[in-house]
């Protein structure tokens, strides 16, 4: 009995640990009208180099991360603060950062891109939709420089409106917009590769619907 309440209550700190560990999820809805710039706002081009989405994908073995660079995109703001904005995402830039070169880093980047001959429509198939897009549709300043972001996300061709935490910091010329990192379940987007939602007899072969994102976003006035 000791025994079994003991592993009992090892099961349950684990557990407890995993939700602990696991960023929040971005709230998810119908897609938005997007926020519309005002004629005396300040518009920030957005530094391509300093910029950039890092990821996080989930299975049972593990984990894999990476990052993903944005093309382009810009951002205004008022006096009040952020207004609107949009980033292009390039696909085709998808980069693991957890496997080295020679050991599966190339393999698994071609298999989430869609390269491989066969495979397009596992994961984000890049020769038919090579970019994605964040149109903001709304910010909400909390405390200090903490607020929410919401805008509407496209990917493979498909917009869902998310909502996240980030912090703003503007100095001057520069504005910086670093989110938290938080999840979005892959299968609204039409990801639904190795997903138990989905697909029966997977074992242990399936791949988590959540995928973390955190995004950093440098911009300089224009």
């Amino acid at each position: 009995m000791k025994s079994l309440k003991h592993m009992l209550l090892v099961a349950i700190l684990i557990a407890f640990s995993s939700c602990k560990d696991k960023a929040d999820a971005a709230t998810t809805s119908e897609i938005e009208e997007a926020a519309k710039m005002e004629s005396s706002s300040s518009t920030y081009s957005v530094n391509i180099d300093e910029s950039t989405i890092n990821w996080k994908g989930f299975k049972p073995t593990g984990t894999h991360t990476g990052t993903i660079s944005i093309q382009e995109g810009s951002i205004s703001a008022n006096e009040n603060g952020l207004e609107s904005g949009s980033f292009v995402i390039n696909m085709k830039s998808i980069n693991v950062t957890d496997l080295a070169s020679g050991e599966g880093k190339e393999s698994l980047e071609s298999h989430l891109m869609g390269t491989v001959e066969g495979k397009e429509g596992d994961f984000f198939n890049v020769n038919q939709f090579p970019t994605a897009k964040f149109e903001i549709t709304g910010y909400n300043a909390g405390e200090n420089s903490m607020g929410k972001l919401s805008g509407n996300l496209t990917l493979r061709g498909k917009t869902q409106n998310i909502s996240f935490p980030v912090s703003i910091y503007d100095e001057g010329d520069k504005m910086t917009l670093k989110s938290d990192s938080f999840t979005i379940d892959r299968t609204k987007w039409g990801i639904t590769y190795g997903s138990k939602s989905f697909f029966d007899n997977l074992g242990d072969k399936f791949i988590n619907d959540d995928m973390e994102l955190q995004i950093l976003v440098i911009a300089t006035k224009a």
